[in-house]
């Protein structure tokens, strides 16, 4: 008994420093960035930082403005386009699609998951840049096809299986009892789904956007080789952005000799962690709230 004991404890132990490495990761990642950031900080005062649209570093002018919409707007419309697919989609394949189709499915998401992001931006390149600007042609506008609009969709497809596959476990996951029951009283096929099913998976539906919306904040190469890379505040769905993520990966590593450059694309990689931590916030309230009066 005295040796199970300690077995026990040991294992315990283990368990609990597991815990609070994943749990210290975001604090050192979060105050690791703040540190870094703290020269720029002590010279440019915060609105200036985020409100400034002006991007010159060999004048000691950053703005963060354009970036910071440039990554929203990127991530709003691929969300727009992925989230109704990805939905819809779970929905056909595990209520009203064959197994044999669902587990013929199954390895088709799993290996657009595993394709690299610079081969989804190379796609982007050759694809949906001439699909762009073929669309923009029936506007009468003339446009290079590198837009915010080529960096959503590539964005979207990219997204899709991440979220897609969460969602068909949510969906599965879901006591088949509650569909039984709903039928059994009158309800059609349908509003079962819409009443039942979805309302039963709703927490785990709000977390497989959010986790897929988090991922797509942080896409680099694929967005940043169809979106443009112009600093400029976007007007419309077809003028150039530069997202958070594309200003770091262009430029970190170059250009180090210019006065706080560094410390300023920490401050971006700040600035993009916080959207992330205060956008899953958000969504934990919202599952909780949807919880509460479910």
């Amino acid at each position: 008994m005295h040796r199970r004991k300690i077995i026990d404890r040991l294992i315990s132990g283990w368990m609990a420093a597991g815990l609070f490495f994943v749990l210290m990761i975001p604090l050192a990642i979060g105050l690791g960035l703040v540190l870094k950031s703290l020269p720029i900080l002590k010279i440019l005062a915060l609105p200036e930082l985020l409100g400034g649209s002006i991007w010159k570093p060999l004048s000691g002018q950053f703005g963060f403005k354009p970036f910071i919409l440039s990554s929203v707007y990127v991530t709003l419309i691929s969300f727009l386009i992925a989230g109704p697919v990805c939905l819809l989609s779970a929905i056909y394949l595990t209520q009203y699609a064959s197994r044999r189709l669902l587990s013929l499915m199954q390895p088709v998401i799993d290996i657009l998951a595993g394709i690299p992001s610079v081969v989804y931006g190379v796609w982007g390149v050759l694809v949906i840049v001439p699909f762009v600007i073929r669309l923009a042609e029936l506007r009468e506008v003339a446009i290079s096809g590198y837009c915010l609009l080529s960096g959503g969709i590539v964005l979207a497809v990219m997204s899709i299986p991440f979220i897609l596959n969460i969602l068909i476990e949510v969906i599965q996951a879901i006591p088949i009892e509650l569909k039984e029951a709903s039928l059994s009283v009158g309800a059609s096929y349908w509003e079962t789904i819409k009443w039942v099913l979805l309302r039963a998976g709703f927490s785990g539906i709000m977390a497989a956007f959010g986790l897929g919306i988090s991922k797509a904040l942080g896409e680099t190469i694929a967005v940043l080789m169809v979106v443009g890379n112009v600093v400029q505040i976007p007007q419309s769905l077809f003028e150039a952005g530069y997202p958070l993520p594309a200003l770091i990966a262009n430029n970190y590593g170059e250009m180090m000799s210019i006065p706080l450059y560094d410390s300023a694309l920490m401050f971006g990689a700040l600035i993009l962690f916080v959207i992330i931590v205060l956008f899953n916030g958000l969504a934990r309230l919202a599952i909780n709230h949807g919880e509460r009066y479910r």
